[in-house]
């Protein structure tokens, strides 16, 4: 009877070791191998890194912004990657086209990519110029709501990065009737929503903005 018991608590104890064995394990390989998460798009926000234990205290927010406005823009565009070229050759973290970059008076696309305080600048003129552009619609329809969509002005000028001001102008003016959408399918509408609520009062219009 006593050798009967030992067995058992023996076996017991090799169990309880294999078991925590194999909890170190995990532990281990989640630690080196990290699973990449992203919110849904109609709720934008930042990326976030989480073990595969999916601890959500470790969540980082972007604020409502203008820093987390274009860094939310950028990561839809181009996952926030600098020297991103798309299958159209849009170029860089906000995906500027050449036509775009010539009106910056930057025509060496090469040294762009590899530039990104200069990408940064373009972002920032571009929205000074397209606020400039839209800013009777902007005055207009800012609160309405355009194909269940409630307008904001940072949805404006998402929407305007997507498919330019005048687009934006037509959206807005047919009461979402023209809602056109990029090559990929990404439309004004969902740009709008999408990007909707972001703080973009840094942002002054300016017809002749510059970097």
């Amino acid at each position: 009877m006593y050798l009967c018991t030992r067995l058992t608590e023996r076996y017991i104890n090799i169990k309880k070791i294999i078991f925590l064995l194999i909890l170190f394990l995990g532990f281990v390989s989640a630690t080196k191998n990290p699973v990449l998460y992203k919110f849904p798009k109609n709720n934008i926000s930042p990326l976030v890194l989480l073990s595969n234990f999916e601890d959500r205290s470790n969540i980082l927010h972007l604020k409502r912004n203008f820093v987390g406005f274009k860094e939310a823009l950028a990561f839809k565009e181009s996952q926030g990657k600098y020297r991103v070229i798309n299958t159209l050759g849009y170029l860089g973290k906000y995906q500027f086209g050449s036509t775009t970059l010539e009106r910056f008076k930057i025509y060496n696309t090469t040294l762009f990519l590899h530039d990104p305080e200069l990408q940064e600048k373009v972002f920032i003129a571009y929205c000074r110029v397209n606020k400039w552009i839209l800013r009777k619609d902007i005055k207009r329809s800012v609160g309405k709501i355009i194909n269940g969509v409630k307008i904001t002005e940072s949805g404006i000028l998402a929407a305007a990065h997507l498919s330019g001001a005048g687009n934006v102008k037509k959206y807005l003016r047919s009461n979402g009737q023209k809602n056109c959408s990029d090559a990929y399918g990404s439309s004004i509408n969902s740009y709008m929503k999408a990007f909707a609520g972001y703080d973009v009062s840094f942002i002054k219009g300016d017809r002749k903005a510059g970097i």
